[in-house]
């Protein structure tokens, strides 16, 4: 069940109260996910989120004063136990676990309160699209938007693809003092750029990460935006539409190939076989020839191009592998140490896997730091917040996929799908920040389905 929060009594004539404007604009969601590239151009990129947060909850608080009723998700306490384990565990920045880089708790502070910020932001964004009406928002228009999301993913990765080195100083990165812009965070906060340029294969080549700025965030948004672009093409009555969704997912394979995302591609598997399986246990045996043929089609493209050869040779080189054991086993090994509330935050490692040296050299390539925590969503709750932050983060999104489990329809099977995506994904990527956007985006659909009809 839902949860309403009762709105405050308001002194004043019954006339009064109901000439107050009760609705909520859209602007502030709509304004996120159209202007986007203008967003990352300007060097915002993330930073909307908690700039537009703002004014989103200052209507919510206003509207619920004005007799507006605030509706709360379903399973909202297992968020509101993580947000607390998040605060909780800031108590333990000072804790220097071992074989960990030494700081002091205040050069640890920013790095948590830049997350905390961007958890309280989304709980905003998922508060507010939630308690948006069909009038207000329709929820076609919202499938459109992410779906539109999706084709901003493709460009972006068709520019790291043919512009891999192409990059500029962003208007809010020249305004910032020197000291802080060249700080590495900072500047990939503000400083757009196409691609990363890494040695996977042999050379270093490019991996598409605009406009989300890294790579592997690059391939989680894919695997989360793609199923909205297939509803948004279901549900248009234009066949343009259709034809251009189709061309787009044609053209997609490309980026997604070149990305060299293992983790991309684990993705799309998943959500291939969720799908597959909820339209079969449909009735709906259709999907088996459609699997087949895209299947083949796939296939065929791998054979028929350049694309097959990219594949092979990332799966002969997994050069990540080691680092991602080394880091699990941090983590683990943090987490036996402190289950209960973590460590705040991540850490530093004490020297990379094969050696205790801090920093890389020429002599020693595989020298250096790594973070702890930084490797995957997963190692992160339970390294940097506990047991209990794990739980509630897990509990809140496992309960939305068992609560709409019944969401036969094309908004239902999509959002759960990307929400199973996410569990997946949390293995190798971290959710911050725009992934774990477009889950509670998602998660608001299936609310929203769920309260006002399965209609899409």
């Amino acid at each position: 069940m839902t949860t309403v929060v009762p709105a405050a009594p308001s002194a004043g004539p019954a006339q009064h109260r109901a000439g107050r404007d009760l609705s909520l604009p859209a602007w502030p969601v709509t304004g996120i996910l159209l202007l986007y590239p203008l967003w990352w151009a300007l060097g915002l990129g993330v930073l909307i989120f908690p700039l537009l947060a703002v004014p989103m909850l200052v209507l919510l608080i206003r509207r619920r004063a004005a007799g507006r009723p605030l509706r709360l998700p379903p399973g909202f306490a297992w968020w509101a136990i993580f947000l607390i384990a998040v605060v909780v565990s800031i108590a333990a920045l000072g804790a220097d676990p071992a074989q960990t880089v030494v700081e002091r708790a205040a050069g640890r502070l920013p790095a948590v309160l830049y997350k905390l910020s961007m958890y309280l932001s989304l709980t905003v964004l998922l508060l507010y699209t939630g308690n948006l009406t069909e009038r207000e928002l329709p929820r076609r228009r919202l499938v459109r938007l992410l779906a539109g999301m999706f084709v901003l993913t493709v460009l972006g990765g068709l520019l790291g693809m043919v512009a891999g080195t192409f990059e500029f100083t962003s208007p809010v990165e020249w305004l910032l003092p020197h000291g802080i812009r060249s700080k590495g965070f900072v500047r990939s906060l503000v400083h757009p750029y196409a691609a990363q340029i890494m040695d996977i294969v042999g050379g270093e080549k490019p991996r598409p990460a605009a406009p989300w700025g890294y790579t592997n965030t690059w391939g989680n948004n894919f695997c989360l935006l793609v199923p909205w672009l297939l509803v948004a093409a279901a549900a248009s009555a234009r066949r343009s539409r259709k034809v251009l969704a189709w061309v787009c997912l044609l053209v997609a394979v490309a980026p997604a190939v070149v990305s060299l995302n293992r983790g991309l591609w684990i993705g799309l598997g998943v959500l291939v076989l969720y799908v597959s399986a909820r339209y079969i246990l449909a009735g709906k045996l259709w999907v088996l020839g459609a699997l087949a043929l895209a299947s083949a089609a796939i296939a065929i493209a791998l054979t028929a191009t350049p694309l097959g050869d990219t594949v092979q040779a990332r799966l002969d080189n997994g050069k990540s592998n080691g680092v991602r054991s080394f880091l699990i086993e941090r983590a683990l090994d943090g987490f036996a140490d402190s289950p209960v509330i973590g460590y705040g935050g991540t850490r530093n490692t004490l020297g990379g896997r094969n050696s205790i040296t801090v920093g890389e050299s020429s002599e020693c390539e595989r020298c250096g730091n790594f973070t702890v925590g930084g490797n995957g969503q997963l190692w992160q709750l339970l390294y940097a917040h506990g047991a209990v932050g794990a739980a509630g983060y897990l509990g809140f999104f496992g309960y939305g996929l068992w609560r709409f489990r019944r969401d036969r329809t094309a908004v239902g099977v999509a959002g759960s799908a990307a929400l199973v995506s996410s569990f997946s994904a949390m293995l190798w990527y971290n959710s911050l920040v725009t992934p774990l956007a477009f889950m509670v985006l998602a998660y608001a659909l299936l609310w929203r389905n769920w309260i006002e009809g399965k209609t899409i």
